[in-house]
């Protein structure tokens, strides 16, 4: 009898896309880099989109399943030159680590370059406190080893020991989170392209030399708490990529609806989020993240980091309400309560930098006219409570 495949909330890049991935591995026939899925430019064009415009099978070439004819869709919003630069770190073999503050899809772009680059993204070491030194290099199970000794058979691979083996991407999150000592075996790892396993001296599986393809792919938070400083050693072995906060209002708000879309999708969820209310959402959190308003008005910025994602989960939420309470109250009521409960995450006090705003910005607006940020400044009651 076969299984039947327990249904995913969130399908990984390289299944979610699998037709994407297929297309572009058969149009693009240029230079790869030794172990890689797609050409550099076809990554490029895979993380990026295509521009809206339909790519087209070179003549003669037929791939099952798979129209000759496609539109690649965007799905990071950002700097195609960051984009093209990481992919460049990549096929010269060398670490790549992308910077920035929280919610800048950081995470997102590592799993999408690994899924195009080496067709999973699923070899990830999830850095913490508690993350040990085995989690980067190898382990052993135990009841095998007290059996039959130290034996490839009792060892247990980490998701870099199984990259290395097999030519892949692996992914490290919040490496800054790992404790100093734990980020040190890496310095080796990029360093010499091996890693020794003592245990198994005089055997063939006494080194694993990194296969064809294997890069390491890491990320870290700039404004984060309990995080280490990475060593000089380690940092000379990454090449730094900073991502940013999304510089133009249209192109957050379009992946702020793509996003929220996508999650109300997966729930059964109709997406009925007013795009008046949508642009109202993105501007306030753009002017809270920026410390000024799109007008150029100052606005004090709150310690929490005000990132798209945040304003994906705030829109969902909203979604979420339209479907469940349907007609209890309009969305754009429901914003002020969603914006003071995001503020107040790293700092009860950053209630009062959102009635600041309220007073500052807001209420500028309503006596501009405007009809949405009217109804806005009639809502300032909501931060009171």
């Amino acid at each position: 009898m076969t299984a039947i495949a327990a249904p995913r909330q969130v399908e990984p890049a390289e299944d979610a896309h699998r037709e994407e991935l297929a297309f572009l591995a058969a149009h693009d026939d240029g230079p790869r880099p030794p172990g890689w899925r797609l050409t550099p430019r076809a990554v490029v064009t895979y993380v990026t989109g295509s521009g809206g415009d339909a790519l087209a099978l070179p003549k003669g070439v037929s791939v099952a399943g798979v129209p000759s004819r496609l539109v690649i869709s965007p799905k990071f919003v950002g700097e195609r030159a960051l984009v093209e630069r990481s992919v460049i770190t990549l096929a010269g073999e060398r670490g790549l680590l992308l910077v920035g503050e929280p919610g800048t899809a950081k995470s997102m772009l590592s799993e999408l370059l690994a899924a195009a680059v080496s067709g999973s993204s699923q070899l990830v070491v999830q850095g913490t406190a508690g993350t040990t030194e085995d989690q980067l290099r190898y382990g052993w199970n135990y009841a095998l080893l007290l059996a039959e000794g130290p034996s490839p058979r009792a060892l247990v691979p980490s998701p870099v020991f199984t990259a290395m083996r097999n030519g892949g991407v692996v992914r490290i999150e919040e490496v800054t989170r790992c404790l100093p000592e734990v980020q040190d075996a890496l310095v080796s790892i990029l360093s010499d392209r091996r890693i020794a396993v003592p245990e198994l001296s005089g055997t063939d599986g006494a080194t694993v030399h990194a296969a064809p393809g294997f890069t390491v792919i890491a990320t870290a938070n700039l404004r984060d708490r309990g995080v280490s400083e990475m060593s000089a050693a380690l940092k000379r072995r990454f090449n730094f990529e900073s991502v940013g906060p999304i510089g133009d209002l249209a192109a957050e708000i379009a992946l702020v609806r793509r996003q929220a879309s996508a999650a109300l999708d997966r729930v059964k969820a109709p997406f009925a989020v007013d795009d008046v209310v949508l642009e109202a959402l993105v501007t306030a959190f753009r002017d809270l993240r920026n410390g000024v308003s799109e007008e150029g008005w100052a606005v004090e910025r709150p310690s929490t980091v005000m990132s798209t994602a945040e304003a994906v989960s705030v829109a969902t939420s909203l979604g979420l309400a339209g479907t469940y309470f349907p007609g209890d109250r309009d969305p754009l009521s429901l914003l002020p309560g969603h914006l003071l409960g995001v503020v107040r995450k790293d700092d009860p006090g950053d209630a009062a930098r959102l009635l600041g705003y309220w007073d500052g910005a807001v209420r500028r607006r309503a006596e501009s006219g405007s009809r949405t940020w009217r109804r806005m400044w009639e809502l300032r009651d909501v931060l009171d409570d």
